[in-house]
């Protein structure tokens, strides 16, 4: 395990900013330099690093700290904030790896250990047990990532971030990543085979795409189906399916035809109920692969075939 220190200058006042001239005058601050603090653990012994793409992002320095107290000047490989999961690379050789764990089989009630430098304090360790898997990016509270989590309740703070989540063996299972704001007992961490997924993408090309189709949709329920006839006068000819709520302009999924209020029945001919299903379908495609979606349109089954498309970066 390994300490992370990024540092960020940004811009403290506007030079236009007519309030900060008052007060500053001539000796009014331009710059200002942000420091954080995070974790990370060591994959290869040539000096890759994994950690959360939040705690490098847009760092001007990033110094890593090893347990024996070297200080290492540490470059980023890439970074993917969409999964959280970044690789920072230092100059150095025959460092101490971890040993990798398999995250598929996790059961709650398992052992789970977090290792740390929370709140400042170098290599904390926390224990406790595997809460739930599969929890998704909108249960964990950040709709805009895409990962399933490990929940559990080691104690996870900030300065976590990064760090590995170990079994009983001592084999990362996890990176530590994300806290709910206010709970307490609950801390997140991404399957490391995901991580290491998207870790060697980092490593060969500097980026990764994700695919997308380009809709917002909810699962169909009776409350969800009241809302939507009473709101637009349509009637909905079934109960369950996944409602497509609104098509992005330009997208995959408008491209295809697909419509706001089609409800998906099937995506490459298995039955989805929910969006989470969708979701996971989409995520294991590739960029440019196809996908046969069948949609319930007022009283008629269509099936229509959408191209991936690379998730648009802003």
């Amino acid at each position: 395990m390994v300490r992370i220190n990024a540092t960020r200058t940004t811009q403290a006042n506007s030079p236009d900013n007519p309030i900060a001239r008052y007060f500053f005058g001539s000796q009014m601050p331009r710059e200002q330099v942000q420091r954080g603090t995070g974790s990370g653990f060591i994959t290869t012994a040539n000096g890759q690093i994994l950690t959360n793409a939040h705690v490098v992002a847009g760092a001007d320095t990033v110094t890593v700290t090893l347990k024996d107290g070297r200080n290492l000047e540490g470059r980023v490989i890439g970074a993917d904030p969409v999964t959280d999961v970044a690789v920072v690379q230092v100059e150095a050789t025959g460092l101490p790896t971890v040993a990798i764990g398999d995250s598929s089989s996790l059961q709650p009630g398992e052992w789970a250990i977090a290792i740390g430098n929370p709140l400042g304090l170098d290599n904390t360790v926390t224990t406790g047990i595997i809460s739930a898997t599969g929890r998704t990016s909108a249960q964990v509270g950040v709709p805009d990532k895409r990962a399933n989590f490990i929940q559990t309740d080691a104690a996870i703070n900030p300065g976590n971030s990064g760090g590995p989540l170990l079994n009983i063996d001592g084999e990362v299972i996890g990176m530590n990543t994300a806290i709910i704001a206010n709970a307490q007992g609950l801390g997140f961490a991404i399957p490391i085979a995901e991580a290491q997924r998207i870790a060697q993408q980092l490593v060969a090309t500097g980026r990764v795409e994700h695919p997308y189709l380009g809709i917002q949709m909810v699962a169909l329920s009776p409350e969800v189906k009241a809302d939507f006839e009473r709101s637009t006068g349509a009637s909905l000819a079934v109960d369950r399916g996944v409602l497509i709520a609104q098509v992005v302009p330009n997208s995959p999924a408008a491209r295809a035809g697909l419509q706001a209020g089609d409800i998906i029945q099937r995506l490459d001919g298995d039955v989805v109920t929910d969006s989470i299903t969708v979701q996971q379908i989409v995520a294991a495609k590739a960029v440019g692969d196809k996908i046969d979606v069948t949609v319930r349109r007022d009283r008629t089954t269509e099936t229509l075939t959408v191209q991936t498309d690379a998730l648009p970066t802003e």
